[in-house]
Parts: structure tokens; sequence; C-alpha cells
């Protein structure tokens, strides 16, 4: 089992930055896939952000250029450095966790809001 919390949210002026955090639990976090995911209001959850196991970065769509994810394995935690924030970065933010080996194995955090006022 991982638990995963998020934290570092809030309420920012567009062209504002946010850093969220999303500590894991448990002794699987070195071989798990962690992911940044967002969900605005009438909308599907969607991928912001992946770093792997090992390292290697995935950012999509408009996150490319703006955000930065990164990952401390000493520390179990997960990182997104948000800068140029705009109104459309809107939503709440999940951590996610899959785990390599078990890939079956998805755990979700409980989710951050993060506001982007204009």
């Amino acid at each position: 089992q991982v638990q995963l919390v998020e934290s570092g949210g809030g309420l920012v002026q567009a062209g504002g930055s946010l850093r969220l955090s999303c500590a894991a639990s448990g002794s699987d976090f070195r071989i798990s896939n962690m992911g940044w995911y967002r969900q605005a209001p009438g909308k599907q959850r969607e991928l912001v952000a992946l770093i792997t196991s090992g390292g290697i970065i995935n950012y999509v769509g408009s996150a490319k250029g703006r955000f930065t994810i990164s990952r401390d394995n000493a520390k179990n935690t997960v990182f997104l450095q948000m800068n140029s924030l705009k109104p459309e970065d809107t939503a709440v933010y999940y951590c996610n966790a899959r785990n390599v080996l078990r890939p079956g194995d998805v755990y979700w955090g409980q989710g951050t809001q993060v506001t982007v006022s204009s």
C-alpha cells in the first residue's frame, strides 16, 4: 500500500508560481513511476507530467516549458514546480503512483486545489 499526500496548492495571480509536493508512504516509491494529473471543473482528469522510477521525464501539452517535475527518492517525495501560471491552469492537481513491477498497483492522492486569477 502507498499513501500519497499532496500539498502546496493555493491561489496565485496569473504569471505567478507554485510548487506542489507529494509525499509518499511505504517502501515502493523508488520503483514507482510518479505523475501529476489535474482535473478542471467539467473536464476529464489529464496527465500533466510524469517522472519514471529511472528519472525519465515527460510533459504533456501546456506544461512544457513552464512546469518542472522532479523527485527526491531519499524523501519519498515528488515535486511539481509551476511557473508562468495561467488561469487555464486552474484545477485540482493529483499525485499518482504506479508500481513498475506490479502495474496494477496504482495509487492517487486526495488532490490539491490550484486557482490562478487573471
